[in-house]
Formats: structure tokens, sequence, C-alpha cells
């Protein structure tokens, strides 16, 4: 979709992990690619943001993408989300995590639509009565607010949202494209290669 642009979050330590998780294989290819294919799916060009001294990761030649980097060191997923929009030009950006290789494209359609369709700032999916940060879609002049809560300390992504005209894709809308909800699975500890998607590495 010419309308948006993707904003990949590959900026986090992985502490939990023990190492690089997005470049660990999930079901044969790094974490970080099958996030980037998903997202290219929907966006014509994905921003791939990582800390400040971290290396440009390696992608698919496949998948049109540029870098942008964090401005300080370890401020977290809100923080990332401004270096990304701060790059797109494009009337919504998609925003996931770079830990989530099981993003169904549709759904990332979904939310782009929901952003596109109403008065609304952002989208985000329904869960249990509330919704999940992530992934989600965002207007890019949303980042005035995002950088006032960073500027306060809030580096909460919900918060960031919640505070925002916020468009909440129902779960049953959202699961008709996606029955198992794979696109809210992510990994964070080393078993979830196993565990996740019947699969492993």
């Amino acid at each position: 979709m010419g309308v948006a642009t993707g904003v990949l979050l590959a900026g986090g330590r992985s502490r939990r992990f023990g190492g690089d998780k997005l470049a660990a294989p999930y079901l044969g290819e790094p974490l970080l690619h099958r996030a980037a294919r998903a997202v290219a799916a929907v966006c014509a060009e994905v921003v791939v943001v990582v800390g400040p001294a971290a290396a440009a990761p390696g992608l698919p030649p496949d998948v049109r993408w540029r870098l942008a980097r964090d401005a300080r060191e370890g401020e977290g997923p809100l923080a990332g989300i401004v270096a990304g929009l701060a790059e797109v030009r494009t009337p919504v950006a998609l925003v996931a995590a770079g830990d989530m290789p099981t993003l169904a494209p549709p759904v990332l359609e979904r939310l782009v639509r929901a952003v596109l369709a109403g008065p609304g700032d952002a989208a985000a999916l329904g869960e249990a009565g509330g919704f999940r940060p992530l992934p989600c879609a965002l207007r890019p002049a949303t980042i005035g607010a995002a950088r006032a809560r960073l500027g306060v300390g809030e580096r909460s992504v919900r918060g960031f949202l919640a505070a925002l005209r916020l468009a909440v894709v129902p779960e049953e809308a959202w699961r008709a494209l996606d029955p198992s909800g794979e696109t809210l699975r992510d990994v964070d500890v080393l078993e979830d290669l196993w565990t996740q998607h019947g699969g492993g590495p």
C-alpha cells in the first residue's frame, strides 16, 4: 500500500533472550526477516529503527527498507516510534516489533484502513476488552504527542495510544483474518522459538 510506511522496531537489547534474538532463526529465517516481510507486504517501504550504535541489519533483498536510529540508547519502544515516525512521508505509519515473526498481512492492512477510514489518529487490535499496543497504525503527526510524553518521562506505548483518538479494531473482526491470533505473538525468551507456532529454529 503506497499510503503506508512500515516502522519496524529493532532497537531492543534482548536481555531476557540472552543474545541477538532478531537474528535468531525461526522456521528457517531470522526473526527480523519474517517481521520485515510481513510489513513489506502491506507497505511500500519499511523503516527499521535500531539503537544509536547498532550495526545496520541485513534484510531480504526483496524488502525495500531504510535505517533510522534511536536518539539515545535504552529509552524503549516509544522512542523508537518517534525515530521511525520522523522518517515517514506517507499518510499512515504501520508500527510493529522486529520480534513478531508471525504477523498476518491482512490484519496489518486492516489496521492501516482503520486509520484511513476515520477521523482518528491511530488504530490498534482489540483483545480481552482492551487493546494490544503492537502492532498499531498511526498518523505521522502523532510524533508531537509521542515526543511530549517522552519529555515528561512517559515511555508506555499503551499509554501513548490511549491518549490519542484511537480506533480499536474489534477482536472478532481481526480474528476473522487471523483465527489463531498469530499476529500478536512475539519472542521474548529462547523457549518461545520452540513453543510458538509449533515451530523451532
